[in-house]
């Protein structure tokens, strides 16, 4: 079983990669945040810092791209390869964000299956690289994405991500299970499943349904939870535990509030110094969308936190208001 960190714009870039593996354990690969593919003599590698090898020395990571031209794309994959090395490249085509449709990019490519083929079919007889996909059901409809796969049979593609909403639905609903199970028993290319592992209970069931994945991608649900690659990992162990007395049970907790701690201190700092305070405010509001779970904020006090304008005055409330309260 391998366990995938989910590209999330914006977020899991290499700082936040960095970091998180340092502190948390459990995670094999990342897809990186999507870059934009582009013509050979527009693209520069030297601008692409989330790719430069050294920044990317202790977890195995696949670029990704978003684009809708054939070209554009095989010529983004020569050149990354070429510049840094990497023989492993995915291709977004299912982001449902509204501007991106918009420009017939991410899921809005799902509709069009001879655009796809001729992208797949442009890489993979053109280059020597690992080509793969992250995808949704399909835009509209899941005969758009059983279109897909069968244009995709033909091709040596390396796996597909698939995410089990239509990108109608945005983040909409809940993910469609039985369509996926069509999609599942329909390829022989290698699954990596992606969509709302938020807790273990949800990663049993999906485990028990599709026994043959091996690969399973966490995204917002990490972010909710650090610690789920490591309660994924040791689930048969943890299954089997009895319940805990309750002053062993807050000794855990405690315990990993101080890990969660150490590591959002971390990152904060190194944000700030890299970044400066304004992109390190911009950014660990956004996440705190998500730490919010893990520190049971409610809505009122996620929302206090958020109007902080100032960095200082921002981490000092964390410190005070969440990190010392018991």
């Amino acid at each position: 079983m391998k366990l995938w960190l989910a590209p999330l714009h914006g977020i899991t870039g290499y700082l936040f990669r960095n970091c998180f593996i340092k502190h948390f354990q459990g995670i094999d690969y990342a897809i990186t945040p999507f870059i934009a593919a582009q013509p050979k003599d527009k693209l520069n590698p030297k601008k692409l810092r989330d790719l430069f090898p050294e920044n990317n020395t202790g977890l195995h990571i696949i670029p990704q791209f978003m684009g809708n031209k054939p070209v554009d794309i095989k010529e983004t994959v020569v050149v990354l390869y070429e510049t840094f090395g990497y023989s492993q490249f995915n291709w977004n085509i299912g982001c449902p964000v509204n501007n991106i449709v918009r420009k017939k990019r991410g899921c809005g490519v799902m509709p069009f299956p001879d655009l796809i083929e001729d992208t797949v079919n442009e890489v993979c007889s053109k280059t020597s690289v690992h080509f793969s996909l992250k995808m949704r059901l399909g835009f509209h409809s899941p005969e758009e994405g059983l279109e897909i796969l069968q244009r995709l049979a033909p091709y040596p593609i390396d796996f597909l991500c698939i995410h089990p909403r239509l990108g109608v639905q945005q983040y909409e609903g809940t993910v469609n299970l039985d369509m996926f199970e069509t999609f599942y028993q329909t390829t022989q290319h290698t699954i990596v499943y992606s969509g709302d592992i938020n807790d273990t209970d949800f990663f049993i069931r999906l485990h028990q349904r599709f026994p043959k994945i091996e690969n399973w991608m966490l995204g917002r649900g990490i972010l909710q939870n650090p610690f789920l690659a490591e309660e994924i990992i040791h689930i048969a162990e943890s299954r089997n535990q009895k319940a805990e007395s309750t002053k062993k049970t807050s000794f855990i907790q405690i315990n990993l509030r101080s890990r969660f701690i150490d590591f959002y201190n971390e990152y904060a700092e190194l944000l700030c110094v890299l970044k400066g305070e304004k992109v390190a405010l911009s950014v660990l509001k956004e996440l705190w969308h998500y730490f919010a779970v893990f520190w049971k904020l409610d809505s009122l006090e996620l929302k206090r936190l958020l109007q902080i304008n100032d960095y200082s005055e921002f981490q000092k409330t964390i410190e005070k208001k969440i990190f010392n309260k018991m």
